[in-house]
């Protein structure tokens, strides 16, 4: 029987490249989208007071990125599958880029909302392509310390984006924090072209379920929309609960739709027979929306009261960039010694312990004092669950499905990022609310106290779900990945 690498065909006369250079063009493009995620946080103020947001719409500068980003990252892996990672690694960074360029020069705010849709779309298309680039370049041994180098570049690109968005808006302009992927996506364009050989699924038909990806996006919008309307209508009201029910309307759509009627179905639901798979999306959805809500807080935190200027605010994540890294070098060394469900065991306890810590901040709490050590603890614990659960959810489909099996991955992180920040915020606004003054400074603290508590919970939740990993994850998937190579 053939393998199934054999499916893959080159279809490109360009020359080898070292390993070095493909790792690169991998990861200097999925730190860009990780990136545009965390960067605008800091800028949001200013931001803000330019285009007229007001506190609740300026939401959607992040919201209108991770949607389109979440709900289109499926069809972006399949269209990796299809097309070939070359053609859609290049499509995408076009897009991402020139929508980076449309925000740069947003005068209004739905023109920014606009573009920043826009702007995910490209990363939904580019993100999917980057890890099918390292799961088809790199075999065997090599593959954990490739997938740990992307997962420190994706994780850390989190963090940097406080610290960079805070110099930018500082120094320069806010806009300046989307005029920054200008010149780091034409180099990356520049070397994919010359060095990057295209490599697709030969037995793939050539259709997108754009269908599906519509429905699952306009559900999930309608859902976080419902959620975020609930600091002006409350929950029970009728406007909230029609969000809600348009949305379960719109997800079950998509489930009939995938499962009877799209004939090349946006999700297969084949793959989720992977106990790997479905319990990697079950944990990266759990700590995805933990950690993504956790930079949001910290930025308010910063600026609202300890008074930090943006710059400052900036350079306050810069140790939590480092743990992220070190915590992803760790864990992609381990990775083929003790397998996943280890790591994941103890990055999810120490996430735990983080959040727990520093759910004790108050307003008259210092940076050195109450902060410094949990944020690092939980930095460190995100760079240790990234590289196991990257290498589970890619264990137990064929290297064809490579892209699909990233997309849902990244959608799972997505996904439960935005519900989190949604629902993290609406009950931090509610806490606050019951103080007599919510402007003032224990008021807001104290949500930002309720929101990190419930962080907490999400990963111990989380540190249950890991025992459903296959124990040996890690170790199989050297094993299986040898045997192809």
């Amino acid at each position: 029987m053939p393998e199934k690498t054999a499916t893959h065909t080159s279809q490109s006369v360009h020359r080898h490249a070292p390993d070095w250079i493909i790792l690169t063009i991998a990861c200097l493009a999925q730190f860009m989208v990780v990136l545009d995620v965390s960067i605008v946080n800091v800028a949001l103020p200013r931001m803000g007071r330019d285009l007229h947001f007001t506190i609740s719409s300026a939401q959607w500068v992040v919201n209108a990125y991770v949607l389109t980003f979440a709900g289109f990252l499926l069809l972006g892996g399949r269209a990796a599958d299809i097309f070939g990672r070359r053609r859609v690694y290049l499509t995408g960074l076009f897009i991402f880029t020139l929508a980076s360029i449309g925000a740069g020069f947003a005068a209004t705010d739905s023109q920014m909302v606009a573009v920043r849709a826009l702007q995910g779309i490209g990363g939904a298309i580019l993100s999917p392509a980057t890890l099918t680039i390292i799961v088809t370049t790199f075999h065997g041994p090599r593959l954990p310390k490739a997938i740990g180098a992307w997962s420190a570049v994706a994780g850390a690109g989190g963090a940097v984006g406080g610290l960079l968005g805070g110099i930018l808006t500082g120094w320069f302009s806010w806009r300046w924090v989307f005029f920054i992927n200008v010149p780091f996506g034409i180099v990356a364009a520049i070397v994919a072209g010359m060095y990057l050989r295209e490599m697709r699924n030969r037995d793939a038909a050539i259709k997108l379920d754009v269908t599906g990806a519509v429905l699952v996006t306009g559900s999930l919008a309608s859902i976080i929309y419902g959620v975020v309307n609930t600091t002006t209508n409350g929950w029970g009201s009728t406007s909230t609960l029609s969000w809600f029910l348009g949305g379960a309307i719109g997800l079950a759509a998509f489930i009939f739709w995938e499962a009877n009627v799209a004939s090349h179905p946006l999700v297969p639901f084949r793959i989720f027979k992977s106990r790997a798979l479905s319990s990697a999306n079950i944990v990266m959805f759990l700590v995805g929306g933990a950690f993504f809500a956790m930079w949001y807080f910290l930025t308010f935190y910063f600026q609202y009261i300890l008074g930090y200027g943006p710059v400052k605010a900036g350079f306050a994540f810069l140790p939590m960039a480092v743990g992220i890294i070190a915590g992803a070098q760790i864990s992609s060394r381990l990775l083929a010694k003790t397998g996943a469900r280890p790591l994941l065991l103890v990055g999810a306890a120490i996430a735990s312990l983080g959040f727990v810590w520093i759910s004790l901040i108050k307003v008259d709490s210092s940076y050195w004092g109450s902060i410094f050590v949990p944020a690092i603890l939980c930095a460190f614990a995100m760079g240790l669950l990234f590289s196991p659960l990257a290498n589970t959810a890619t264990a137990g489909v064929d290297r064809a499905d490579a892209g699909l099996a990233s997309g849902v991955l990244n959608t799972a992180r997505q996904v439960g990022g935005s519900l989190s920040l949604a629902i993290l915020g609406t009950v931090a606004a509610d806490r606050s609310a019951t103080f007599l003054d919510p402007t003032s400074g224990v008021a807001l603290v104290s949500g930002y106290e309720r929101a990190f508590q419930i962080s907490a919970l999400i990963t111990i939740v989380a540190l249950i779900a890991s025992l459903f990993v296959p124990r040996h994850t890690g170790h199989a998937t050297k094993q299986h990945k040898a045997k192809k190579a």
